[in-house]
């Protein structure tokens, strides 16, 4: 066995969406879930099938999100995985509605952040054993950084 990490590419003002899954028609699920989430977001998704044709599916309403969608799965080349890019949105205005998908088995991670996919490869094929999430902790939050996340919190809606 091998592992690697593959970089993934996220655009500017973008957020992306890594799962797993199970079942081909998890393309037109999950583009169902996010514009039924959100009318005005753009996004773009592929997915890795594991079966058949071993092709990546790909669809979306934004190209360029669309293409980088592709390129990261074709990247990461892992099975029954997905990845989903937003803008007009947040993860947390579509991940409900994606985990409600029948055949998601798992949401790897949901972030703007950069991410770096750690994935194990053997002579069947690939499979992600976990992602790295933007960066490493450097300390432990104080009073005013409470004051800040209650602050940027209210300032962008999420809360009273």
């Amino acid at each position: 066995m091998e592992l690697k990490i593959v970089k993934m590419e996220v655009p500017a003002d973008a957020n992306i969406i890594i799962g797993q899954t199970h079942f081909i028609k998890t393309t037109e699920d999950l583009y169902e879930a996010v514009v039924s989430s959100v009318p005005e977001v753009k996004f773009g998704l592929a997915f890795c099938e594991a079966s058949g044709p071993c092709l990546v599916r790909a669809e979306g309403n934004d190209e360029e999100l669309r293409s980088v969608a592709v390129k990261n799965a074709s990247a990461m080349g892992a099975g029954h995985t997905f990845v989903v890019l937003l803008k007009k949105a947040f993860p947390i205005n579509v991940l409900n509605s994606i985990k409600d998908c029948p055949e998601v088995c798992s949401i790897f991670c949901a972030t703007a952040n950069p991410v770096e996919v750690v994935i194990a490869e053997t002579k069947q094929g690939r499979g992600v054993m976990g992602v790295i999430d933007g960066f490493h902790s450097k300390g432990v939050e104080r009073e005013a950084d409470v004051k800040a996340r209650k602050k940027f919190l209210r300032n962008t809606g999420y809360k009273l």
